[in-house]
């Protein structure tokens, strides 16, 4: 398969006039096939990769089944996101247990499914968000490593707030386990500069849940900012951040060090109602959900190609920064090379000068065109 004079998003993460060949699943220096995709004025993509969200199309990751994993990545893949790495809930071991095996067995039919996010158990109470109380765990290396063992080695990804008691120790061990991230914290600036000089390398979405930026005690967002090594994620859905603290973010951390998250919930995609997450219900209005109280937002309703999208046509940033937030830095945070490179899997999508999908190819396999 040829595609013919798309403004390509290349290796250097900018934009190109040019062609891409596919034979097969992989992208190729040429292709002999007559197959031709006319591509003119479609910016072409790679498939974006969303590494923590919950859940879609009226299905929760914490379902647990085959058929909830099935619609989530169905919904995912038809709105461009063609990696998934969806996230758990604060839950009990056993419950978590369950999960992770039914997602082991379904990462043998789905290759876009890549991992799991474990969000929880090991976070503080102080900074709950939407997760339940109920089953907050102190960090305990050995549960994670029975979690990993479980689920085949796939989670990429565990949060862990550094200040609760045994989060050092955790931090230190867990990161050649897998990578740590910090979240749902409530602890200050000299506590998370020393969990990233002891391991950890990723901040869940940035400003929430966690100590806001004081001039005196600046916190963990500033902890972050000075290591060069930590990444950070960000919700780009128009609720979660105001838009100038989007664009200030990547002034001051680089697009290179963020990574756009989606934190969609079982609502995304649905009509408003009530819906769960974690055990706990959710009342979906517009592209907000919320607790029962109406005040604590639990999660959002938009999945990550609408928060591209968002944050190009509404907040001001540019497409090529998206692209690099929301599909290279994404992937490159769970171990992949999500670029249009000869050789990597054929995944990308085309989008129109809108930014609306025209069609989404999937392993070589166009899946979808308008």
């Amino acid at each position: 398969m040829n595609i013919r004079d798309g403004i390509i998003f290349g290796t250097d993460n900018r934009f190109h006039k040019g062609d891409i060949a596919v034979s097969g699943e992989v992208i190729t220096s040429h292709s002999d096939d007559t197959d031709v995709i006319d591509a003119e004025g479609l910016y072409i993509i790679p498939g974006l990769t969303d590494i923590h969200f919950h859940g879609a199309n009226g299905h929760d990751f914490c379902d647990g089944t085959f058929e909830a994993f099935n619609a989530i990545h169905e919904y995912e893949l038809n709105h461009g996101i063609t990696t998934i790495c969806p996230a758990t809930m604060t839950l009990p071991e056993d419950e978590l247990t369950r999960i992770l095996a039914e997602a082991r067995r379904f990462r043998e039919t789905c290759r876009n499914f890549k991992g799991v996010y474990l969000e929880g158990p090991f976070i503080s109470r102080s900074k709950i968000g939407a997760q339940n109380p109920e089953y907050i765990s102190r960090p305990d290396v050995n549960m994670l490593t029975r979690l990993q063992n479980v689920s085949g080695n796939m989670i990429r990804i565990a949060v862990v707030a550094p200040e609760v008691e045994g989060a050092m120790s955790f931090i230190n061990e867990a990161r050649n386990i897998t990578r740590i991230s910090v979240a749902h914290t409530s602890c200050d600036y000299e506590t998370a500069s020393e969990a990233f000089r002891t391991g950890a390398s990723q901040v869940t979405h940035l400003y929430n849940a966690m100590n806001p930026i004081k001039h005196r005690e600046p916190g963990p967002i500033i902890a972050a900012l000075e290591n060069e090594n930590v990444n950070v994620e960000l919700i780009c859905d128009g609720i979660h951040i105001h838009p100038a603290v989007i664009r200030s973010t990547l002034k001051a951390f680089g697009a290179e060090r963020v990574i756009f998250i989606s934190d969609s919930m079982e609502a995304t995609g649905m009509s408003d109602g009530e819906y769960m997450l974690g055990g706990q219900k959710v009342i979906k209005r517009g592209n907000k959900a919320t607790l029962e109280d109406g005040m604590t937002i639990a999660g959002s309703v938009t999945n990550l190609m609408d928060c591209m999208r968002t944050a190009v046509k509404e907040m001001g940033i540019k497409l090529e920064e998206a692209v690099i937030c929301s599909s290279i830095n994404s992937a490159r945070a769970i171990g992949i090379d999500s670029s249009l490179r000869e050789g990597n899997t054929a995944n990308m999508v085309a989008l129109d000068e809108e930014l609306n999908i025209e069609w989404v190819m999937n392993r070589g396999v166009i899946i979808g065109q308008n």
